[in-house]
């Protein structure tokens, strides 16, 4: 059993929610009270126990369940509302693994990254910009989801990073270059592609995905894996949906990237890819830590009904 289930089935929201909102009174075999997130006369504040959910159905018209509501209530994320609820509940917290800011990976990600945005916006983009605008993703989006683009040219990135102090071995063990006859590197692996930074579930930029843009295949491609970066065990923009999937309690995933950045420039923020077709056991994980109900929009195409 996980913490999160663990913790779930030690305490009950109602119990939660009434530490929280002294008014609450039992009508019917639901809760009622006044909404503490926003000012009303007419309560409209509900807590369902058969389902363990709560929901607002006047101002702020949100719901989800103990671990949404003590993360409103407090105005902390999923992690911070987690251990308070723990500490209610008598359940121990293994620690994380303490994080590895200083592998110097991060760093050449984030300077390759702006290499990516620089291109995107230079006369060189113009195709990968036509692209973006066909699929009807606006400025916005397009700076806050990082979209870039990958020179066709072979080795611009290399150089680039190069010039920053980035040494060999560094280049090849991002999985940015491919290493030459020699050893050394000689070329970027990325090349005439719309370029997605990847980032976890703290917002650091682990990896990349590349999309072709002249109908080669394959299609996408990813950073290898690396110490930083496994496709595995990540979902692509988590780490800007977790907050929604936490307040909804349901979690989508779709297999593009740009059905994700869609979703979101929609008003769907708690919408994330998987990087491929088929949910590793650590990305069902990864949601049902924040999500009761994890709903899968896949493509329609064989590889998606898989």
């Amino acid at each position: 059993m996980s913490t999160v289930d663990d913790i779930r089935a030690r305490l009950d929201i109602v119990d939660v929610v009434s530490g929280y909102v002294p008014d609450l009174k039992r009508t019917g075999k639901n809760y009622h009270a006044r909404c503490p997130f926003h000012q009303e006369r007419t309560p409209s504040f509900v807590v369902f126990p058969d389902t363990q959910n709560w929901r607002c159905f006047g101002g702020c018209a949100t719901g989800g369940d103990m671990f949404s509501f003590v993360m409103r209530t407090e105005n902390t994320d999923f992690t911070g509302a987690m251990r308070l609820l723990a500490a209610q509940a008598g359940v121990r917290i293994e620690e994380r693994r303490q994080r590895n800011d200083d592998d110097p990976l991060y760093a050449l990600n984030d300077s390759a990254q702006q290499f990516f945005k620089q291109s995107f916006i230079a006369e060189r983009g113009a195709q990968a910009r036509s692209y973006v605008e066909g699929r009807h993703i606006g400025e916005d989006a397009t700076a806050r989801f990082g979209i870039g683009y990958a020179p066709s040219t072979g080795s611009e990135l290399l150089r680039s990073l190069g010039a920053l102090g980035f040494n060999d071995d560094l280049l090849l063990r991002s999985g940015l270059v491919l290493r030459g006859d020699d050893g050394s590197p000689s070329r970027d692996m990325f090349r005439g592609r719309l370029m997605f930074p990847l980032r976890d579930v703290d917002g650091r930029i682990a990896g990349f995905a590349g999309r072709s843009l002249d109908g080669s295949d394959p299609k996408y491609i990813n950073t290898p894996q690396t110490s930083v970066f496994d496709k595995g065990r990540m979902l692509y923009a988590l780490d800007r949906a977790r907050e929604a999937i936490g307040a909804e309690g349901e979690a989508v995933v779709v297999e593009g990237y740009m059905d994700v950045i869609a979703a979101h420039e929609n008003g769907y923020r708690n919408v994330v890819a998987s990087m491929g077709t088929a949910l590793t056991e650590t990305q069902v994980a990864l949601l049902k830590a924040r999500a009761q109900r994890i709903v899968l929009a896949l493509d329609a195409d064989a590889a998606g009904q898989e």
